[in-house]
């Protein structure tokens, strides 16, 4: 089994686990290990795994693929070899597995016994009630299940959440803005009536005698919010104002409006039709007194085109009211997915940690403070596999096996400290530090009295150097304790850095011893 480590260049400190057969790296999502790295090719390189063998092959790449500074096309790779890409420096390292032979069989299910899958094809319940869940569960979920194949939950659920917003924001705030913008126009449609209406009163003689040309509509001139009108009869013919006279209609408005009064089910109503942005056209009946007939009749239409103010500073109010809703809701979003985030996490991420410290032997079984009762049947799973591994274990072994810890083993390296001739550290099973010696802080400058008892990671201010000291370590604690060295560049020279793995009887590592030999 091989990984490449990242010993320099913008990945530094990362691991990426090779699997048996092919491996393809680059930029795209499509290769098997994606490096979004600057420079490196959409499909830069392939290595295959066969065994213990592993060779690297360029797969046309445009800045190429170096093997210890060696430009190649196809090359074998063997253990410690350095693997360049643009911005990125890679070490292969080949890790031995460990393999628990379990010689104890296992007992066949008895008949009460049933074996738990995950069922997509429950068949759909009888119960009203429960059968919108049965729907949502699935025959919704499994798109979601899909995605969830191809993309991390994580953006998954970000995603759902802003449609969630902006779904929430158009069904809440828009009803109350369209019906504010309903409310306004009905107030234009009203001053549309009234001015239809003053005509009508102001020319009552002329119109009662059909002298549409003497017909005075100047208080029009000049209205605030009216851009433009037009006075016409039933033949469409245009009496004022004064600059149309004696011609025929031709504008939308004006056309809709005669056609829709000749219909005489519409002749108690205004026409309104929006016409654009902020712009509302209103079209009103005229109607006159006929002193032969005894009644009112229909003598002209009236079409005029507001364009009030009022409409577009609603217009810009309802936009900033909008784009203010989104963004709070979005900020709260932000919040809520990162609270919902972690909380999910964090059980999940206290399992894992405990799980490594009962194969490390520091406790017996998995437990948690956080309530998660779905993480609860996996965590009982998880405990009687433990227990059966424990007693198979006990079983080979003939006796109970000690739980052991990091402690003796690290109390037994700082004896080795006291009489070392030169730089030496000691680090504990997590690789945090648990000494170093005077010539080792000079070397590499970390300081036993700010550091002890830190992460490695967290003390040392070149990250190279503590990515390339934790795996010597992974590299030593897999190989059975195993010296596993290093030429590593400190201080402008070549420090070779040995680390040995204190291997406990459980067969994990309690602690490290490492060394820094300086050159001759």
């Amino acid at each position: 089994m091989y990984k490449l480590v990242a010993v320099g260049g913008k990945l530094r400190g990362q691991e990426i686990q090779l699997s048996e057969g092919e491996n393809i790296l680059g930029r795209s999502a499509d290769c098997t290990h994606q490096v979004a790295v600057d420079g490196v090719s959409k499909k830069h390189m392939r290595i295959t795994v066969n065994g213990d063998t592993a060779y690297v092959e360029d797969l046309g790449s445009s800045n190429g693929t170096f093997v210890n500074g060696k430009l190649v096309k196809k090359i074998t790779v063997k253990d410690s070899d350095k693997i360049a890409l643009p911005n990125i420096i890679f070490q292969l390292v080949h890790v031995t597995e460990k393999k628990v032979v379990v010689k104890k069989k296992i007992a066949k299910l008895s008949e009460g016994d049933k074996e738990e899958i995950l069922d997509e094809n429950e068949p759909a319940p009888d119960s009203l009630v429960a059968k919108p869940l049965w729907l949502f569960k699935r025959k919704l979920m499994p798109v979601l299940y899909s995605f969830n194949e191809q993309y991390e939950w994580g953006a998954i659920f970000g995603i759902l959440l802003f449609v969630f917003i902006g779904v929430n924001i158009s069904l809440t705030i828009f009803p109350v803005l369209r019906d504010s913008k309903r409310l306004l126009i009905l107030e234009i449609a009203l001053r549309g009536k009234q001015y239809a209406s003053e005509v009508a009163r102001t020319n009552s003689v002329a119109l009662s005698r059909r002298e549409l040309d003497k017909i005075d509509t100047n208080f029009l001139e000049g209205v605030e919010g009216v851009a433009s009108y037009e006075l016409f009869d039933f033949d469409g013919r245009i009496v004022r104002p004064i600059g149309k006279l004696n011609t025929y209609i031709n504008d939308a408005l004006s056309v809709e409006a005669l056609n829709f009064y000749k219909d005489s089910g519409n002749q108690e109503r205004e026409y309104i039709s929006s016409l654009g942005s902020n712009k509302i056209g209103i079209a009103r009946l005229i109607r006159a007194y006929d002193v032969k007939t005894g009644r009112q009749e229909n003598v002209g239409v009236i079409a005029i085109r507001f364009e009030p103010l009022t409409l577009a500073a609603q217009a810009a109010t309802n936009s900033k009211a909008y784009l203010e809703s989104l963004v709070t809701c979005s900020l709260i979003a932000v919040f809520f997915f990162g609270a919902i985030y972690f909380l999910t996490t964090r059980p999940i991420e206290e399992f894992r940690i405990q799980l490594e410290n009962v194969l490390r032997g520091k406790q017996k079984e998995l437990e948690s403070r956080y309530l998660f009762k779905e993480l609860v049947p996996l965590r009982n799973s998880v405990n009687s596999v433990l227990q059966r591994l424990r007693e198979l274990q006990n079983t080979d072994q003939g006796e109970m096996a000690s739980i052991e810890e990091d402690a003796p083993y690290v109390r037994s390296l700082l004896e080795f400290v006291r009489g070392a001739q030169g730089p030496v550290m000691v680090l504990n099973s997590e690789k945090n530090i648990e000494a170093i010696n005077l010539e080792a802080e000079d070397l590499v400058g970390i300081r036993q009295n700010a550091s002890q008892g830190q992460s490695l990671l967290d003390a040392a201010r070149d990250q190279g150097f503590a990515a390339t000291l934790i795996d010597l370590c992974d590299q030593s604690a897999n190989n059975d304790g195993v010296n596993q060295n290093e030429v590593y560049e400190i201080g402008g020279k070549d420090i070779t850095v040995n680390v040995v793995a204190m291997m406990g009887k459980d067969k994990f590592a309690k602690a490290f011893y490492v060394t820094f030999v300086k050159p001759g």
